[in-house]
């Protein structure tokens, strides 16, 4: 069977565990198996820093799917330094607030390299997971720049608003400054990556992770031609709820939701993305057991434990997605 998973960071390398144990498959590195997983990573978290390409939701699936992440934090590199990063403190380098570790430092080295070698980010990508064996097909949603920004009042003119990159507003500010709107610049001009248009027609299963909707799930949607490409798949398409019981699963997407007027709840997600039979995306949606009462209209929901507690229990979550969307791994 081939499945694609569209996600992104942390909450999204922890369900691609899932989905390969869920196959048979070894959770961390690569097996053998008959079954193929392709993950469309979101890139709109992308940014320069130092002079370098960071690349957090790609880099988060391949180190958690390698077997390299940091279990505590969710992100980065496990046993890190941090001497590069005090070091560009004693100089006073800015951004101050992003903190890159050394052994970090060595994938973005050798991904901006390559990038200013004049190739493309899914090859970078790909020569990247040579080394790591993730035992997933990580495909960057574009290998055209398309950057998240946020539109919040300016702090020194607060009269005025001003745009940041998604990652100063998520990093610095903790998402603590009210976004008027959020915006994918560059994604009108992108294409989808290699691959990402014929792994969804080909795809036997379509599920979102419980990314968030907004700058996860929403951007990689966002690229031209990924929705029509999803709405047009033969696949069955089954999303999970990021949001339990009104609250996000993690980080800070409800302020993400409110920015663009959505509401933090399993329900108002679930619409938000819509049924395939009008217009939207879904034929199945995945709810905790506390909101067993969401409806969605033209979608099939059903309540589920849907904590990511460890591998075995997000397993058992895609599992029952497979159920929703009636296929079978057998």
């Amino acid at each position: 069977m081939k499945i694609v998973v569209l996600v992104g960071g942390v909450g999204g390398a922890r369900f691609l565990l899932g989905v390969k144990t869920a196959l048979g498959l070894p959770a961390i590195g690569a097996g053998d198996s008959p079954h193929e997983v392709t993950a469309l990573v979101n890139t709109g978290d992308d940014v320069w820093m130092h002079g370098l390409r960071i690349c957090p939701d790609l880099d988060t699936c391949m180190y958690t799917l390698g077997g390299g992440i940091d279990s505590v934090r969710g992100w980065g590199h496990a046993g890190e330094t941090w001497v590069v990063k005090d070091e560009l403190a004693a100089y006073g380098a800015e951004p101050t607030w992003f903190g890159l570790g050394d052994k970090d430092i060595a994938t973005h080295l050798i991904r901006s390299r390559m990038l200013r070698a004049g190739y493309p980010l899914s090859a970078v990508t790909e020569a990247l997971c040579d080394r790591w064996q993730p035992g997933v097909r990580l495909l960057p949603m574009t290998d055209d720049r398309v950057e998240t920004h946020v539109v919040i009042d300016d702090p020194d003119q607060p009269e005025q608003h001003k745009a940041i990159h998604f990652q100063e507003w998520w990093v610095r500010y903790q998402a603590d400054r009210p976004a008027h709107s959020i915006v994918s610049v560059g994604a009108d001009e992108a294409k989808p990556g290699p691959g990402v248009l014929e792994a969804l027609a080909e795809a036997d299963l379509v599920l979102f992770a419980p990314s968030n909707p907004v700058v996860s799930v929403g951007t990689t949607l966002g690229v031209p031609g990924v929705r029509e490409a999803l709405r047009k798949s033969t696949a069955k398409v089954v999303g999970i709820s990021p949001i339990i019981g009104g609250k996000a699963l993690r980080g800070m997407a409800d302020a993400c939701l409110t920015a663009i007027g959505v509401e933090t709840s399993a329900e108002a997600v679930g619409r938000h993305y819509g049924a395939r039979s009008d217009g939207g995306v879904l034929d199945g949606w995945l709810v905790a057991p506390e909101d067993h009462d969401v409806t969605v209209p033209g979608v099939q929901v059903r309540a589920v434990p849907l904590l990511m507690s460890d591998v075995d229990a997000t397993a058992a979550m895609v599992r029952e997605a497979f159920e929703v969307a009636g296929v079978s791994v057998d």
